[in-house]
């Protein structure tokens, strides 16, 4: 069955059930209020035949006679609107009407009505002249003198018929709005149910989009009830997975560049090696430049050596998989050293290391490793600069200590710094070979500096500049 309909049965359900529990109270509630008006109508009579018939002593209020004239009066009156009455004397004398063959009162109601209260009945069989029986509701009243005693007891009574009338009446007029309201009721449920299913409709539309590879759809929202929060966490789900699905096709397409960058690395010294190698092998190099190719078969080799073992580095690095002994080292002495090391390299380009840091600055870090990640992001600055200035500087608060690395060179666009910490990615692809570079230094460095639950972040502007921005975490 299809949701729709079982909605439409669900709250038929409800609402037929409803409608028929308020229906029963309610015809119970008329039926009884029909009784209650009836009761106190028939009491009206009682009092007023009362007043009419009963001739009271005014000292004693006891009983003295009974008018039977002004009763026959009152009787032709009251039987055109078919109510008797019964007039009963405190010995369960009937006083009048003399030829009403009425049943006396028995005891249970003697006593009811010795207490001063009044007795009614709502169907109580009565059998009158010429033999004819009926059901009648009936009010007995009691009358009492100064002593709270009983004269006399005046029953009051109307055929059941009357007020059968009356609540067929009720009932007929409740089963009509009963029947209205079904109806309408119906109407409700179809278009609510139907305005249900359509919004789920949307959201299975949307999600076998979305099986189909389709992210960019979104459900409209509205209503705020579960179907509108499920729509907010279905469009929330498909924008993660566009998302998601983007990332993995650019590591997809980083793992193919990594790939041909790697074998483009590993080839070329391979190939030089070999060129080498054969030429010797058959004779074809001459003796005087023997000793130079078995110099550039040495660096070839370093180089892949090199180019090996910075993909294990990285790799270790990455998982972990490297033991950190950390210590305050003193930031000017290792950027002293590292400028000793690639001051010839400056030099070339004529770029001027400036260094800003207080001598005392120190840094809590593992020493190898924090040399190597200045060592790289050092020379990458001057490797970029040329007739520029390279400035390290540093600082330090209550909890962190901060080294910044700025230069002037060509800078990085948007996209390069996107990318700068992937492996293999050259922002100047054809200066990194021409240096010999693996373009896995960044990406080694962003790893360390993770290891160490240190920040790197980099700025860059292109032709003005690229500016590095590292914070290690001081010991507490």
């Amino acid at each position: 069955m299809k949701l729709v309909y079982q909605q439409m049965v669900a709250f038929l359900i409800v609402t037929l059930s409803t409608l028929l529990v308020l229906g029963l109270i309610f015809i119970r509630f008329s039926t009884n209020m029909v009784y209650r008006n009836k009761w106190s109508s028939l009491e009206g009579y009682a009092d007023s035949l009362y007043q009419q018939s009963i001739v009271t002593d005014p000292m004693t209020g006891n009983l003295k006679a009974v008018q039977i004239s002004g009763l026959q009066n009152s009787e032709k009156l009251l039987t055109d609107q078919r109510v008797h009455f019964t007039i009963y004397l405190q010995n369960n004398v009937i006083a009048y009407p003399k030829q009403n063959i009425s049943p006396k009162i028995n005891k249970e109601q003697w006593a009811k009505l010795r207490k001063g209260k009044v007795v009614t009945s709502k169907s109580d069989t009565k059998q009158f002249s010429a033999g004819r029986v009926r059901p009648m509701t009936e009010v007995m009243k009691p009358y009492l003198n100064s002593k709270r005693q009983v004269i006399c007891v005046i029953s009051v009574g109307s055929p059941v018929s009357n007020i059968q009338s009356d609540v067929q009446k009720i009932r007929y007029n409740l089963w009509i709005a009963a029947g209205f309201s079904a109806l309408v009721a119906v109407i409700a449920a179809f278009f609510l149910s139907r305005y249900t299913a359509n919004r789920i409709n949307r959201l299975r539309a949307a999600a076998h989009k979305v099986a189909n590879g389709d992210f960019d759809v979104t459900v409209p929202t509205g209503g705020r009830d579960e179907i509108h929060d499920l729509s907010v966490d279905f469009n929330r789900m498909s924008k993660s997975l566009k998302t998601s699905n983007a990332e993995v096709q650019r590591q997809e397409q980083r793992r193919r560049e990594f790939m041909a960058d790697a074998v483009h690395e590993m080839r070329t010294p391979l190939t030089t090696i070999n060129g080498i190698l054969e030429g010797m092998q058959y004779g074809a190099l001459p003796e005087d430049s023997q000793e130079e190719s078995i110099e550039l078969m040495q660096r070839e080799t370093k180089r892949l050596i090199r180019l090996v073992n910075d993909n294990l580095d990285y790799e270790r690095i990455r998982t972990n998989s490297i033991t950190l002994n950390k210590t305050n080292i003193n930031i000017k002495e290792v950027v002293d050293r590292i400028y000793s090391q690639i001051k010839n390299k400056a030099d070339e380009v004529h770029d001027d290391l400036i260094v800003t840091v207080d001598p005392n600055l120190t840094v809590l870090a593992d020493y190898d490793r924090f040399v190597q990640i200045m060592f790289n992001i050092i020379q990458n600055a001057i490797q970029f600069t040329s007739d520029g200035k390279v400035e390290v500087s540093g600082s330090a608060d209550d909890k962190n200590t901060e080294i910044v690395i700025s230069d002037t060179g060509i800078g990085m666009s948007e996209e390069q710094l996107q990318n700068i910490w992937e492996r293999y990615y050259k922002a100047d692809a054809s200066r990194m070979q021409t240096k010999g570079e693996s373009g896995l230094g960044m990406a080694i460095v962003h790893q360390l500096v993770k290891a160490h639950d240190g920040t790197i972040k980099v700025s860059s502007e292109v032709g003005r500049g690229t500016t590095f921005k590292l914070t290690f975490p001081i010991a507490k």
